[in-house]
């Protein structure tokens, strides 16, 4: 049977519900300005003889705004993120301070002058000055760029040990609050949930996660990233980032470790950076996808330049008479090793082929034994796959991946040329195994470390090494309209398979120099008749013949391939011999000479200078991995760089200011049900002094009543 409350419990109770309804509103009040804090509210059941229970004090609260709000701040933290970063790079490639292009310009504008006067010493100092300018400017940028993948490596490991600090206390507190709820069925444990919520929304700006509740009606709440795999566990378990690099070290990638306690083995697991969304997602996004492209492609600028600049002043003669060397050094570069190969302390090189400036990419070369070494010196075959920086396989115009497979030779100063216009060097020796793999980055770092190779302005080879004499008997109107040098390598024991006919000593090889027993280098083209010719060497011997020539384009070049006899296999071995060649306008007559010889004396020359001021007009880089006909000059290849972080830049600023409309409206959609209104808290407030006052005032009256009974019983 169930008994009415009497008019004094039903006072009490009032009073008590009254008293709580106060503390709740001024509660609410008091943490106005606290952050992480969620809207309480108390709320009561009648007893069923009369009065109220003693109520039960919950946060207000939207779970569907609040996740809202929990995406739209991740959002807002990777666009932020990403943002920052690409504008502060951004801002200084864009700079006319900082431009390449006014430094390329005034250099190739020097090498225009000097070509007036090629043996006047303050044009060559200026055309040198120029070049280390040019230099200096590469220099700089190429510090900067690698100053910047630096912070970013810091900045990561500074937002993964926030992140995991975040993720324990999340852990923690999901543990705190199973203990909590366990202990008491009053209210809720405000303050820790408020305490989570808030770790929740500060690891959300960090990482994107969702989040759930228990199952087990615990109190706990799951944490996972968007896909999939869990950060926090309900039971207050919790996995952490770890921070690797495989192989390279300096470029850290992320694995989720898991945290158990010994002797339970801990493993990792593979996780993709820029699906993480959040801060984390924004760095590894701008780092993937603008700052180490940009600086490759920087890297790649400078060395097509570099390499360019050099191939043609080894194709001319310097003020010394001398054959023309390096201006610039390209470095060559050390193979990273995988972990998981054999052994390593084995390892590779390698170094940009000279001269094969238009195969030069941005990418980065994952380079795979594929079987085992044998003879001596070993062979094996290797498989060199071009990877993008964050190693998945970079795929050609169709849509599939550059990849080319090849025997090499493992031999100390032997190099073996492959894809990309590089070339590899194995370290001496039989100790590869199968599957072992190498990371090579050619030109990660080519813009810093880029160098003069001389100071010297008389090794500006401004003259051709090679002149066309026209016999003064000739008959014909034949006229000398293009002399070409292709290839200037001296080595008389032709152990390189580039070496040209020049003999390294102010000459072209004779008999006894060439690399034929019988024949010297061709240094003669005499005509039997308009469209017929004999190639001669220094002996006067025919090396081979032509009848029915088409036109007087590049003679030696039709006769190698079309002679009679066949041009001496000695010379066709050899990848470009004899390295020059040269051309004819008009109509020569039978007997009609013109004799090639070593440029002497020929130091007024300037027609290698005119040669290389016209480089600058010239497709030389590439800029994607497409046909080979995807080429840019200098100056557009720059503008190129700058125009991809100027657009990277300008789009997220776009995105990162309709983030923040969104965050906006689902803050404000949080706050309207979670947050304090102080009117609305006002309002409560005299509600309830009013009910407190008015409970009161019952109990005073039933404390009348009681003395009246007590006056009436005396």
């Amino acid at each position: 049977m169930i008994r009415n409350a009497d008019l004094f419990t039903m006072a009490t109770s009032g009073i008590n519900a009254s008293n709580k309804l106060l503390a709740t509103t001024s509660n609410n009040i008091a943490n106005i300005n606290s952050e992480g804090y969620i809207r309480e509210r108390t709320e009561f059941t009648a007893r069923l003889g009369g009065g109220v229970d003693f109520g039960f004090t919950d946060r207000v609260l939207d779970t569907f705004a609040q996740n809202q709000l929990r995406r739209d701040t991740s959002s807002v933290g990777e666009h932020q993120t990403f943002s920052d970063r690409v504008q502060g790079l951004d801002n200084v490639l864009a700079s006319e301070a900082n431009s390449i292009s006014a430094s390329m310009t005034r250099f190739f504008s020097s090498l225009q002058t000097a070509t007036d006067d090629p043996t006047n010493m303050p044009s060559r100092d200026a055309v040198m000055g120029e070049a280390s300018g040019m230099l200096n400017r590469i220099n700089q940028l190429g510090d900067f760029m690698k100053v910047k993948e630096q912070e970013t490596e810091l900045q990561i490991q500074d937002i993964v040990s926030t992140a995991n600090s975040l993720v324990e206390q999340i852990g923690n507190l999901n543990e705190a609050i199973n203990v909590a709820q366990g202990n008491t069925n009053v209210d809720t444990p405000a303050k820790l949930l408020n305490q989570r919520d808030q770790a929740i929304l500060e690891l959300s700006e960090l990482v994107a996660v969702e989040v759930r509740d228990s199952s087990n009606t615990n109190g706990g709440v799951v944490v996972n990233l968007k896909s999939g795999e869990s950060l926090v566990l309900a039971d207050g378990a919790f996995n952490v980032f770890a921070i690797g690099g495989n192989p390279d070290y300096t470029n850290r990638d992320l694995k989720l470790q898991t945290n158990y306690a010994p002797p339970k083995q801990n493993t990792s697991i593979e996780i993709l950076e820029q699906k993480l969304g959040g801060a984390i997602g924004g760095v590894y996004r701008y780092r993937e996808q603008v700052l180490e492209p940009a600086q490759r492609d920087l890297g790649k600028l400078a060395t097509v330049l570099a390499d360019t600049i050099n191939t043609h002043n080894k194709q001319g003669m310097d003020l010394d008479l001398q054959l023309g060397g390096d201006i610039f050094k390209v470095d060559d570069f050390r193979a990273i090793n995988y972990p998981s190969n054999s052994d390593l302390s084995l390892g590779m090189s390698g170094r940009i082929i000279p001269g094969a400036s238009g195969d030069i990419t941005n990418n980065d070369y994952k380079v795979t034994v594929l079987t085992v070494p044998t003879g001596t010196p070993a062979t094996f075959d290797v498989e060199v796959a071009a990877v993008t920086t964050d190693g998945q396989p970079e795929l050609d115009s169709s849509g599939n991946p550059i990849v080319q497979i090849q025997t090499v030779t493992a031999q100390q100063g032997l190099y073996n040329a492959t894809i990309g216009g590089i070339e590899l060097e194995f370290d001496d020796g039989s100790a590869y195994q199968e599957g072992d793999a190498f990371l090579i980055q050619p030109t990660r770092l080519a813009a810093s470390n880029l160098t003069l190779a001389t100071s010297r302005s008389e090794d500006l080879a401004f003259a051709k090494p090679l002149r066309v004499s026209m016999n003064t008997d000739n008959l014909g109107d034949a006229k000398l309209i293009d002399t070409v040098i292709s290839n200037s390598v001296v080595d008389l024991s032709f152990a390189d398979p580039n070496a040209s006919a020049f003999n390294g000593s102010q000459g072209i090889q004779d008999q006894a120099q060439s690399p034929s027993a019988i024949f010297g280098a061709p240094v003669m083209v005499r005509f039997t008749d308009v469209d017929s010719y004999e190639v001669l060497d220094s002996s006067n011997q025919v090396i081979t013949s032509i009848t029915g020539a088409s036109d007087l384009n590049n003679l030696l070049a039709q006769a190698k391939d079309s002679g009679s006899p066949a041009w001496p296999a000695e010379f066709a071995a050899l990848n470009d011999y004899p390295g020059y060649d040269f051309s004819l306008e008009g109509r020569p007559a039978a007997g009609d000479e013109f004799t090639l010889e070593y440029n002497t004396n020929g130091v007024n020359d300037n027609r290698n200078a005119v040669d290389m001021a016209q480089l600058q007009q010239m497709d030389f880089v590439r800029l994607s991995n497409g046909a080979q006909g995807n080429k840019a000059t200098f100056n557009e290849a720059y503008a190129s760089l700058v125009g991809q972080v100027g657009a990277a830049a300008a789009g997220s600023n776009i995105d990162l200011e309709a983030a923040k409309v969104m965050q906006t409206q689902s803050s404000d959609w949080f706050e309207s049900a979670s947050g304090v209104s102080l009117d609305e808290e006002a309002a409560n407030l005299i509600q309830f002094q009013q009910s407190y006052a008015a409970a009161a005032r019952i109990l005073t009256t039933a404390q009348q009543m009681f003395d009246t009974i007590l006056q009436v019983a005396r």
